[in-house]
């Protein structure tokens, strides 16, 4: 496997270029046949190919969005869910391009067949690409080094893809060094869990003195060092953390498209809420919108909008009753906004008020944020930005990731944030609506025990 393991890289841009190839000669079809003779000066063949060209561009933009070239990462039917997405959006694109050119709305039929068509490729391209990957880089077999508790759980999601990973042996840290430096030669990566500070960076120096693959869970203080900058004053390396949040002109850029995006929504679907509202008010004659109050940032107290999916006193005395699936508390109507989304749409509300931004940490429950930031004194950086809509955690995480890892993830977004990065994770927001693994927050059945959040409160004081 070590001998192929250079060539990785290269194998699945060939993929890739291979499935655009058939795209880019599709829509060359379509483009030259339906869409070219409406152009007030039909293109000569170089402009065909330039216009084919200009597809390709869209299609490797949508493609580091939606992650096209994860080959061996994403599974079949997610590798076949996300270029379908690709080809999509690019479709879209180019249809507003199209438009452009000709200066009319002409026919989209055209444009959907030709979507169509390449989704029955992609749906033969992934599976094919698949069987070719496992084929030349079959699971790597990789040494688990621990320490204490937590690593029931990280054991359970690696052998969940046992087609890239077998976890061939765990260790100790208390085996001692000498033996997991011995261990590790063995095998064609380590897994370095949340290890005391010392031991692990001996083992990653050990690593990569061996030109050994590691994967380390980070600790909170490797994720604010990972988007420090470098400064240099003199000859000593130093790296700078502002640990300030955004700077002003994120949040003015942030706020205007808050402000901006919420508006042209609340607009555009105002007929529809109306009908959805209608609706509820119907079904139990109930409430239309459930208020909850939710934390934002510096701590600040909000009362989050949504329609009510629920009936009405579903959590009586205040006390959390998580929804379970089939949960009967959940109304004929609610289970549509729920499976839909669409019990959120009140949120542009809140965001329009400055409440709450499209992008950032999902709001919690104001119990939930005490709970955890008992047990997880960081849990409060999350409040260094306003809490979102959608996030990191929504789009990277899983329905049942801990809260220790949602807030690793939260972290990771306030620490490297960028529009580009708002942009990104709204577009993928719009690839995990339909996934079931996806999540809203934080809940009862995503906790840790006591045990789990002790230990990992030791091992942020290592």
């Amino acid at each position: 496997m070590k001998k192929y393991e250079q060539y990785k890289r290269l194998f699945r841009l060939l993929m890739v270029v291979i499935l655009f190839s058939a795209e880019m000669m599709i829509y060359y079809y379509v483009w030259t046949r339906y869409y070219s003779d409406y152009m007030e000066i039909t293109y000569a063949r170089l402009g065909h190919r330039m216009m084919v060209a200009v597809y390709g561009v869209v299609l490797c933009i949508f493609t580091h969005i939606f992650g096209g070239l994860k080959i061996g990462y994403l599974r079949n039917f997610n590798m076949i869910y996300s270029q379908s997405l690709i080809s999509l959006f690019a479709n879209v694109m180019i249809y507003l391009q199209i438009v452009l050119l000709t200066k009319h709305f002409y026919t989209v039929i055209p444009l959907l067949v030709m979507t169509l068509v390449e989704i029955v490729v992609i749906s033969m391209w992934s599976p094919l690409s698949l069987f070719l990957y496992r084929k030349i880089y079959p699971p790597r077999g990789v040494l688990l080094v621990y320490d204490e508790r937590m690593t029931d759980s990280l054991i359970r999601k690696f052998n969940t893809r046992d087609d890239c990973f077998h976890v061939a042996r765990e260790m100790n840290i208390s085996e001692g060094l000498e033996k997991i430096y011995r261990c590790a030669q063995e095998y064609e990566g380590v897994i370095i869990c949340d290890l005391p500070a010392d031991a692990r960076n001996k083992l990653l120096k050990y690593c990569y003195d061996n030109s050994i693959r590691t994967y380390t869970t980070p600790k909170i203080s490797d994720i604010i060092i990972r988007s420090s900058e470098d400064v240099h004053l003199f000859d000593t390396p130093l790296l700078l953390s502002r640990n300030s949040g955004l700077n002003i002109e994120q949040r003015f850029v942030k706020r205007f498209f808050d402000i901006l995006l919420s508006l042209l929504i609340i607009i555009i679907s105002s007929p529809f809420m109306a009908v959805i509202a209608a609706a509820i008010k119907t079904d139990d004659g109930g409430p239309v919108f459930f208020r909850q109050d939710r934390c934002t940032k510096d701590g600040k107290i909000f009362s989050i909008l949504k329609y009510r999916s629920m009936i009405v006193d579903a959590e009586k005395n205040g006390m959390v009753i998580p929804a379970v699936d089939n949960d009967p508390r959940i109304t004929r109507v609610g289970k549509f906004l729920r499976k839909t989304r669409i019990d959120e749409l009140p949120q542009m509300f809140n965001i329009l008020k400055g409440d709450m931004s499209f992008i950032g940490p999902r709001p919690e429950r104001v119990e939930h944020v005490r709970k955890y930031t008992e047990a997880i004194p960081e849990f409060r950086y999350r409040e260094k930005v306003k809490a979102g809509l959608t996030g990191y955690a929504q789009v990277y995480g899983k329905y049942n990731t801990t809260p220790y890892d949602k807030l690793k993830l939260d972290l990771m977004y306030i620490q490297n944030y960028s529009f580009l990065l708002d942009l990104e994770i709204f577009f993928k927001t719009i690839k995990t609506i339909f996934e079931k693994e996806s999540t809203e927050g934080f809940t009862e059945e995503d906790e840790f025990s006591p045990d789990d959040l002790d230990a990992a409160n030791r091992k942020q004081q290592k």
